[in-house]
C-alpha cells in the first residue's frame, strides 16, 4: 500500500516522502480501516520534527494520528458488526497511509449528517479544546481569553464557550485574521498589532478574566497576566513563535496568578470511558445539528505530501489541510 513515510527526523517537507509498505494486519482487538481523510495537524509535523512528546521508531516511521475511513479487517475478538462502518479515530499512529491499524475499543461511528470532511477532524482538536473548556476554573458569565484565536481549536473553543454562556476574548496576531473572525460572526476579537488593542481588552473583560489559554508564546504571555483578575490561570496550549514566556514575577505573585501546561494527549489518556463518552456526544451533536463547523483548506493525495505540508503551514489558510487515502 502506499503511505506517507520519513526516515529520519527533521523539516517535514524535506523528509516526508511516499512510499511502498506492507499492508498491516490487525491484531486481536484491533480493526483495519481503509482511509478515506486524515488530516495534517500541528502535532503531527512537530512529530516528524523529532520534537514532540511523542516519537516514532525510524525509519520507516508514518505520520498521522486522526483519521476517517471504513473498517475493512477485523482482528480477533473483534465485533462483526463493525466490518464496513465508515468510523473516525484519533490518537493512533500511521493515519497517512492507505489503510492503518487502531484499536476496535476506540472508533466513533459516525451519524449520516456528518461528512466524510468534518468527520476526518472531528475528534483530535475539537475535543482537546472541550476537555480544555472542562480543565478552566471558568464557568457560566466569566471571561476567558485565548490567543491564535483564529486555529482550528480558537475557532472551536467559540463555538464551546458560547453553548455554556463563558464570555470569550479573541486575540490574532494580524488585521486580516481579526477580520476573518468577524466574518464568521465571532465577537470581542482584537488583533495585538493594533495600538491599544490591551486597553481594549481590559475594558471587555472588567476586573479580570478567570482564565487565559495561550498558544503562541513570547511577550504576549506576559499581556496575558495582566489581564488576569486575582487567583486567575495562565494555561499553555501551545507556542507558535517558540519563544520562551515573558512573564512578570511581580504580577504573579500579587494577583496569586497559577500557570500550568496542557497537553491533549495525556489528558485523554487519563480520562475515565464515562467522561470521554460525554464529551465525546456533546461533539457528535454540535456537529450533527450545525452548530460545530470545521473548515478544509485543501485536499491532497498521499503523493502530494510535499504541497500538502506546504499548504499547511500556510499562514492564513482557511481550514485543515487533509491527506486523501
Amino acid at each position: 500500500m502506499k503511505a506517507v513515510t520519513h526516515d529520519t527526523f527533521g523539516e517535514p517537507k524535506e523528509v516526508l516522502t511516499t512510499s511502498d509498505v506492507a499492508t498491516p494486519e490487525p491484531a486481536a482487538g484491533e480493526v483495519r480501516i481503509r482511509m478515506r481523510l486524515s488530516p495534517i495537524h500541528n502535532h503531527d509535523l512537530w512529530t516528524v520534527h523529532g520534537n514532540y512528546g511523542y516519537k516514532p521508531e525510524l525509519p520507516g516511521a508514518i505520520g498521522g494520528t486522526e483519521a476517517l475511513g471504513t473498517v475493512e479487517a477485523l482482528g480477533e475478538g473483534v465485533d462483526d458488526a463493525l466490518l464496513g462502518q465508515r468510523v473516525a479515530v484519533a490518537g493512533v499512529h500511521g493515519t497517512w497511509a492507505e489503510s492503518f491499524i487502531a484499536p476496535a475499543g476506540g472508533l466513533l461511528p459516525l451519524p449520516e449528517m456528518i461528512s466524510d470532511e468534518t468527520g476526518a477532524q472531528l475528534i483530535a482538536m475539537p475535543f482537546s479544546a472541550l476537555s480544555l473548556l472542562e480543565t478552566l476554573k471558568a464557568g457560566k458569565g466569566d471571561w476567558i481569553i485565548q490567543t491564535a484565536a483564529n486555529g482550528a481549536v480558537g475557532k472551536i473553543m467559540a463555538v464551546l464557550a458560547k453553548a455554556r454562556g463563558i464570555h470569550l476574548l479573541n486575540l490574532v496576531r494580524r488585521p486580516e485574521a481579526k477580520a476573518e473572525l468577524e466574518a464568521l460572526g465571532l465577537e470581542n476579537v482584537l488583533s495585538t498589532s493594533d495600538a491599544g488593542w490591551k486597553d481594549k481588552a481590559a475594558a471587555l473583560v472588567g476586573q479580570g478574566a478567570v482564565s487565559a489559554v495561550d498558544s503562541v508564546g513570547g511577550e504576549i504571555s506576559g499581556d496575558l497576566v495582566d489581564l488576569l483578575g486575582v487567583d486567575g490561570e495562565l494555561v499553555v496550549f501551545g507556542t507558535a513563535t517558540g519563544a520562551p514566556m515573558a512573564l512578570s514575577s511581580g504580577a504573579l505573585i500579587m494577583k496569586h496568578i497559577t500557570v500550568r501546561g496542557f497537553w491533549g494527549s495525556r489528558v485523554s489518556g487519563d480520562m475515565a470511558p464515562e467522561e470521554r463518552k460525554r464529551l465525546i456526544t456533546e461533539l457528535v451533536t454540535l456537529a450533527a445539528t450545525g452548530a460545530l463547523t470545521l473548515d478544509v483548506g485543501g485536499t491532497y493525495g498521499l503523493g502530494e505530501i510535499t504541497e500538502a505540508v506546504t499548504a499547511a503551514r500556510t499562514p492564513g489558510r482557511g481550514g485543515k489541510i487533509l491527506l486523501r487515502g
